[in-house]
């Protein structure tokens, strides 16, 4: 919420015309502008704003403008001159509960400088006087006193940092079992996954085998589209930092990932401490270490990941992840931008509802935009709507190309290892990037042979575990849907089933 103080004053830095509207609305120079900031909220009472009267009427101007230069701007460039030309990356931080998820990303942050020395004490007096000293680092990411008082995530926290080439959207996920809807938001917005599990005796197989959440995790991020995994083998000094624990992680591990779908290539296993930072943003100097592992440090090896290519052609979406109220009109939106691109002033259409309204703002990571484009995880503060009609899960798109909602879709499905045959009928909860909403499989088109995906049978009487097929499903409320061919991150969902986690799929046809 501290973005909200903001809002007021942003989205007008448009370097031409813009800028006009942009002296009249601001109050002159910079300077001013912080002043101002602080009385934010009493700003719409002001005698001053109130004689403004003309200059409100000039503010749709800059949006016109923007709309003119929507044709011209070239995004590319944009992209290329934002942050020296640095690629975004999108990465999720999963893994089994107490594998140490938010101490290692929490310590890193520490580490890069983006924690400042006094904060980080207050956090370790505070953990101290909790009976919690070692959660000193999690508190980075952890914010919540819920969080706190449990010492489990339950949120997806997000943050941002830098890397020699690359600019990082960290986004911390929940590895408790009653969180995982929670961590399938997080893990549709990612591009790629650093997977933490824990090196010590005995916890590593809890993670590993059945009911834990290191397997559940791996699969649920390979099916929403991330192709690139680094495993961060935490608490190796537990071990002592033997070879054989870690070549025996490494070798289960792998075999499985690579059943998952994950390519050898792709995947990359770095032996690592959270608590005592060892391997993460330097390399390591622990001797026992340093004889057998001559690999990168964490952060060298997010920094050598790919950045995927990004939709920035195609007609903009944004898939909703949070409403809130704003201090002025309108309120704001965050979400993740899947494709395409928006300035301020744009009109943009919300789909279920059905309804334009129109970017007054664009916040990207506490600092106001002109402009966002695919990739980016942006606060849009909108007018011209009533926040009743928008939900978590709606999207919104370019009125001139929307995005289809629906309530019965055809799709592709691959069944994990479910104990319940799924037969017509069968009641499934739909996770589809922030949305979940309840379902039924209504019909069983026809099964699939797995790598070829010709018709093996058609009109199946049940579905059983590691089955392709094509199925049809039906949705209580309409979901805003994109065909898989034609958005691959608009195009894939997961079904649960009771609690765990039944099938992945993608989007084949749209019924209405």
């Amino acid at each position: 919420m501290t973005v909200c103080g903001k809002k007021p004053t942003m989205g007008f830095d448009v370097p031409s015309a813009g800028n006009n509207g942009a002296a009249v609305r601001r109050g002159g120079s910079p300077e001013n502008t912080t002043a101002q900031d602080s009385s934010t909220p009493k700003r719409p009472e002001t005698p001053s704003k109130a004689s403004n009267a003309d200059d409100a009427s000039s503010v749709p101007t800059p949006g016109r403008v923007s709309g003119k230069t929507k044709q011209t701007i070239n995004i590319k460039d944009e992209l290329e001159k934002r942050q020296g030309g640095k690629p975004l990356l999108n990465l999720v931080v999963i893994g089994h509960v107490d594998a140490g998820k938010s101490t290692l990303m929490g310590h890193l942050l520490y580490l890069l400088g983006n924690v400042n020395k006094r904060t980080m004490h207050k956090y370790e007096q505070e953990s101290k006087k909790a009976g919690k000293a070692s959660f000193a680092y999690a508190w980075v990411l952890d914010e919540t006193g819920e969080e706190r008082d449990r010492g489990v995530t339950m949120d997806v926290g997000m943050t941002k940092f830098e890397t020699n080439s690359k600019v990082v959207t960290l986004m911390d996920a929940p590895g408790h079992k009653d969180f995982i809807p929670n961590m399938i938001t997080g893990a549709a917005q990612a591009d790629v996954a650093v997977l933490v599990v824990d090196a010590s005796r005995g916890e590593f197989e809890a993670g590993f085998e059945s009911g834990g959440q290191t397997r559940e995790h791996a699969l649920l991020v390979r099916s929403l589209g991330v192709t690139q995994l680094a495993v961060a083998v935490n608490k190796m000094d537990q071990v002592n930092w033997q070879q054989d624990r870690f070549q025996d992680i490494t070798s289960k591990l792998g075999h499985f990932l690579k059943q998952a779908g994950f390519k050898e290539s792709d995947v990359y296993f770095i032996p690592t401490s959270g608590l005592s930072g060892e391997n993460l943003t330097t390399r390591s100097s622990v001797s026992q270490l340093t004889s057998w592992f001559s690999g990168p440090s964490l952060l060298e090896q997010i920094d050598a990941f790919k950045a995927p290519p990004r939709s920035v052609e195609k007609p903009f979406r944004l898939c909703v992840s949070d409403v809130f109220k704003d201090q002025g009109s309108g309120f704001c939106v965050t979400g993740k931008i899947e494709a395409g691109y928006i300035q301020t002033g744009d009109k943009i259409l919300a789909m279920p509802p059905n309804e334009t309204c129109t970017v007054k703002g664009i916040t990207l990571h506490d600092s106001p935009m002109d402009w966002a484009a695919a990739g980016d995880h942006v606060s849009l503060t909108v007018t011209g709507m009533d926040i009743i009609k928008i939900n978590v899960g709606c999207v919104f798109c370019d009125p001139k190309e929307p995005i289809r909602a629906c309530t019965r879709f055809r799709a592709r499905v691959l069944l994990f290892n479910i104990e319940v045959p799924i037969t017509q009928g069968f009641p499934v909860l739909l996770h589809y990037q922030t949305v979940s909403e309840p379902a039924t499989i209504r019909k069983l088109v026809s099964v699939l042979h797995k790598s070829s995906g010709e018709v093996l049978k058609k009109k199946p009487k049940c579905l059983g575990k590691g089955m392709n097929a094509i199925v049809e499903i039906q949705t209580q409320r309409p979901v805003s849907l994109e065909l898989y061919k034609d958005y691959k991150e608009l195009g894939r969902f997961m079904l649960r089933y009771v609690g765990s986690t039944i099938a992945a799929g993608v989007v084949t046809e749209i019924k209405e």
